[in-house]
């Protein structure tokens, strides 16, 4: 692994709890640990997020918002990061390499007056112009390091002219590598191919899409289809599986050990919108996947010899997706052993850390 620095700083915008089993491996790995500075969302965003970290700190930031995050023109600014920085005073500091959060340059100032590192962590600069967009370029040269979530992100910051040499590609983890084997699955179904979605029940899932797209597939092909979760669009999608697919299962929201009988007996992994936290989870069980195309943090994880990455308009795309997996079991296993080694040598936590570890000591 990577040298790390005593003590490490990291400003969020948020916590969310997904982000806490990578904060806790990063703590881990200073001897220092390391203290999260983050604030609290809009109520209207529907962000799941925690103050409760095990070997990390969370130092409570006091969001203020301009505007909703949908907006063009959102801005958040962080009160309590001078204070934060001054008692915590951290060797180095991991930064979201977002412009909109308006107090994060003084931080930057503050550390490169201290020379020490300042790594920034983000999406990527997709292509934009206006005032913005140059706005944003200023903002992430003054990195000493910029860590993207895909090789997608890597290379648009590369666009706006930062040095190879300080772009790092850390894919967007969030679990550690399997400690279970992969499941041993017969090479045929038993009856039926079993289909399966873990999520927040939302509108953007797309989950109808899933269903009208099961109860167009050949007869012999119509899977057991199980979605797992919650949410607010849970009756009216229940209420369409009664009509169009009711052999669709909805066993309610699930967490950590009570989801494994699922993926253990799932054959394919399908997440038809945007988002999803479980598909790194599915893979680690030797599941293929189907994945709505997004912002680039599913290219690196879904690949053609483990998964389909497709529209998350697109209906068709979709069943075709499904009737080509359902219909060569051999080829699905194969898949499925594929998804289980990237997340077991490529894509976890650990890898997480050390490229973060690497950026930092650039």
């Amino acid at each position: 692994m990577a040298s790390s620095p005593n003590r490490l700083g990291l400003i969020q915008r948020v916590l969310p709890s997904y982000r806490v089993p990578f904060f806790d491996a990063l703590s881990a790995a200073c001897a220092g640990g390391l203290s999260v500075f983050a604030g609290q969302p809009l109520p209207v965003e529907s962000i799941a997020v925690t103050d409760q970290l095990s070997r990390a700190q969370h130092a409570p930031a006091k969001n203020v918002h301009l505007f909703n995050p949908q907006h063009p023109l959102y801005f958040c600014y962080q009160r309590g990061l001078a204070d934060w920085l001054a008692v915590w005073n951290p060797d180095a500091l991991i930064v979201e390499a977002n412009f909109r959060y308006l107090s994060s340059p003084a931080a930057i100032r503050w550390m490169k007056k201290r020379r020490r590192p300042v790594v920034g962590w983000g999406l990527g600069a997709p292509l934009s112009r206006g005032p913005l967009a140059g706005l944003r370029a200023n903002f992430l040269r003054q990195f000493d390091a910029l860590v993207a979530y895909s090789a997608r992100g890597a290379e648009q910051y590369a666009g706006l002219g930062i040095p190879l040499n300080q772009i790092f590609i850390a894919p967007n983890a969030v679990a550690a590598k399997p400690a279970h084997p992969m499941p041993a699955r017969a090479e045929c179904f038993d009856p039926q191919p079993v289909v399966l979605f873990v999520g927040r029940l939302q509108t953007r899932k797309r989950i109808p899409s899933l269903l009208k797209a099961c109860a167009e597939l050949p007869g012999h092909l119509k899977p057991r289809l199980v979605i797992v979760g919650d949410g607010p669009e849970r009756k009216n999608i229940e209420s369409l599986a009664a009509q169009i697919y009711p052999a669709a299962e909805f066993p309610g929201a699930l967490q950590g050990l009570q989801l494994a009988p699922y993926f253990e007996a799932a054959d394919l992994f399908v997440l038809p919108g945007t988002g999803g936290l479980a598909v790194q989870e599915a893979m680690s069980y030797g599941l293929p996947v189907i994945v709505a195309r997004g912002d680039g943090t599913q290219d690196d994880l879904v690949r053609p010899q483990n998964g389909w990455q497709i529209a998350p308009d697109d209906e068709f795309a979709l069943l075709f997706a499904l009737q080509e997996a359902l219909s060569d079991v051999s080829r699905l296993r194969k898949m499925g052993a594929e998804s289980y080694r990237i997340v077991s040598e490529e894509i976890n936590i650990e890898k997480m850390v050390n490229v973060f570890l690497t950026a930092i000591g650039n």
